[in-house]
C-alpha cells in the first residue's frame, strides 16, 4: 500500500500532538482563579498569583532541561518511539494533576509534565529534517506551529465550556485521556523514516531526499547524513549559538502570554473563568496565521529564487519588526477588545519569526545533530522564559503589566541581532579545518 503525500500526514499528526499539548499545558492557566479559590481561599489575589508563578516556573524549568533531554533521545532512538515516550508520559502527568493539593503536589505533576511534554518540539525539528526538502521546512515547521496556536484557540474557551459540566479534577483526567489516544494513528503510520518507509512513493522519497541540503554534501553521488558533530564539535560553531541564543530571547515573549492572558484578564479587567474564554482564543488566531504566514512566506521566496540565508533572515526580521510596536502599545491598550487583539498581532509576529529560527538546525546540521540542538536551543528558550515567568509577578504588582512588556519588546530587538550577528551565512556547515 502507497499513501500519497505521506510527508503531509506525519507533519499533521505532529500538528495535532501540539495542539494536545496546548490544550494540557492550558488547562492549569484557565483553570487557575477557580482552583486557587478553592485551595487557597484566605489567600490575596498578589498571594495566589505569586503561587500560580511559582508552579509555573516550576514547569518551564522543567521543560528546559527536558529539551535537552529529549534532543539526544529523539537522536538516540528516533522520532516515532521519542513521540510515543514523550506524549504518553505527558499525558498520564496531566491526569494526575486531578490528585493535587496544594504547590507541592502541582509543582511535582508539573515537573513531570514539563520534562514530557518538552519532547514534542526537538521532535517535531527533528521529523521535519527527515521528513521534508530544505524548501518546504519552514511551511511544515509552521504547520505544527500553528497546531500550538489551534491548541490555544481550543483550549481556552473548551476548558471554560467544562467546567460547567466538570470539577476542575475531572477536566484533568479527561484532557489527559486525549494525549493517550493520539499514540494509536501515530504507532500505525509511521512505521519507519522516509528511507525505508512501505507506504511511500518512490517519487516522494526521492522528492524528499534529494530536496535535503545536508545530503551528499561528498559529491560520491550516494545520501549520506551531512555534518553530524559531537556535541562539543557543535557548540565550538558560532552559529549553534546564534541559534541558541535567538530562542533564549525570544521564546519568554511566548510564554509571557501562554501563562498569563487567563490571568492578566481576570485581573485587569476582572473575568470570570466564562468570560476569560470568550476573550482568551483571540491571540492565539493571530498566533495560527503567523505560523501560516511565516512558513509559506518563507518558501515563496526560495521557490522565487531567494538563498535560504536571505530567506530566513528576511522573515526572523519581519516578524520580531511585527511584535516590537504592539509591545509597547501594549502599556496603554484600553478596553479588554484592543487589548487581546494587539496580541493578536504580537503573536502573529512571533509565530513568523519562530518557525524559521526553529528550522536553522536543520539549515546548519546533518539529521543526527539537529535534534541536539534542537535541545540546547529548546533548553535555553525555556529557561529564558524561566526567568521572565519568575519575574511576572513582583514586575506586576498591583496589576500594572508595563514592564513585563517592555521587557518583551527589548528582547525582539535581541533575537534580531543574535541571527545577524552570530549566523553570518545560514547554510550547511563544514567541519573546521
Amino acid at each position: 500500500m502507497k499513501l500519497k503525500g505521506l510527508r503531509w500526514w506525519v507533519v499533521g499528526l505532529i500538528a495535532l500532538a501540539a495542539i494536545i499539548n496546548y490544550i494540557d499545558r492550558q488547562s492549569l492557566g484557565v483553570l487557575w482563579p477557580d482552583i486557587s479559590v478553592d485551595l487557597y481561599p484566605n489567600h490575596s489575589e498578589d498571594e495566589r498569583k505569586a503561587i500560580y508563578g511559582i508552579i509555573s516556573v516550576v514547569f518551564v524549568f522543567s521543560y528546559a532541561f527536558g529539551q535537552a533531554i529529549f534532543g539526544k533521545i529523539f537522536d538516540w532512538i528516533g522520532t516515532r518511539l521519542g513521540f510515543v515516550l514523550s506524549i504518553g508520559v505527558w499525558s498520564v502527568a496531566t491526569a494526575l494533576h486531578a490528585f493535587a493539593q496544594g504547590m507541592l503536589s502541582f509543582g511535582i505533576f508539573r515537573s513531570i509534565l514539563g520534562i514530557a511534554e518538552a519532547g514534542n518540539w526537538p521532535g517535531a525539528t527533528k521529523g521535519n529534517a527527515e521528513w521534508f526538502p530544505t524548501k518546504e521546512r519552514a511551511f511544515a515547521q509552521g504547520i505544527f506551529n500553528s497546531g500550538a496556536s489551534i491548541g490555544g484557540i481550543i483550549s481556552i474557551p473548551l476548558i471554560a465550556m467544562l467546567t460547567i459540566f466538570f470539577s476542575w479534577q475531572a477536566i484533568f483526567v479527561l484532557v489527559g485521556l486525549v494525549g493517550l489516544l493520539w499514540l494509536v494513528p501515530w504507532i500505525i503510520l509511521v512505521k519507519a523514516p522516509p528511507q525505508k518507509h512501505p507506504w511511500l512513493s518512490e517519487s516522494e522519497r526521492q522528492y524528499i531526499l534529494k530536496g535535503q541540503q545536508n545530503q551528499d554534501l561528498d559529491g560520491d553521488g550516494e545520501f549520506d547524513e551531512g555534518y553530524n558533530p559531537p556535541t562539543a564539535k557543535m557548540l565550538s560553531h558560532k552559529e549553534s549559538w546564534g541559534v541558541i541564543l535567538a530562542s533564549a530571547v525570544i521564546d519568554p515573549i511566548w510564554w509571557l502570554f501562554v501563562f498569563w492572558i487567563p490571568i492578566y484578564l481576570s485581573e485587569v479587567y476582572s473575568m470570570d473563568v466564562t468570560t476569560i474564554g470568550l476573550y482568551g482564543w483571540v491571540p492565539y488566531v493571530g498566533a495560527m496565521l503567523g505560523a501560516w504566514f511565516g512558513g509559506l512566506l518563507a518558501q515563496n521566496r526560495i521557490k522565487a529564487g531567494w538563498s535560504v540565508n536571505r530567506t530566513r533572515k528576511f522573515v526572523i526580521t519581519l516578524g520580531c519588526l511585527i511584535m516590537l510596536p504592539s509591545l509597547l502599545m501594549m502599556a496603554r491598550p484600553g478596553g479588554p477588545v484592543a487589548a487581546v487583539l494587539l496580541m493578536a498581532v504580537i503573536l502573529f509576529g512571533f509565530q513568523t519569526a519562530i518557525g524559521n529560527i526553529q528550522t536553522l538546525p536543520s539549515d546548519f546540521f546533518g539529521g543526527k545533530t539537529v535534534g541536539t540542538l534542537a535541545g540546547f536551543a529548546g533548553m535555553a528558550a525555556k529557561l529564558g522564559a524561566a526567568g521572565l515567568t519568575y519575574l511576572v509577578p513582583w514586575l506586576t504588582a498591583g496589576g500594572n503589566y508595563t514592564p513585563a512588556f517592555v521587557i518583551g519588546a527589548s528582547l525582539a530587538v535581541i533575537a534580531m541581532a543574535a541571527i545577524w550577528i552570530l549566523c553570518p551565512v545560514i547554510a550547511p556547515l563544514q567541519p573546521k579545518s
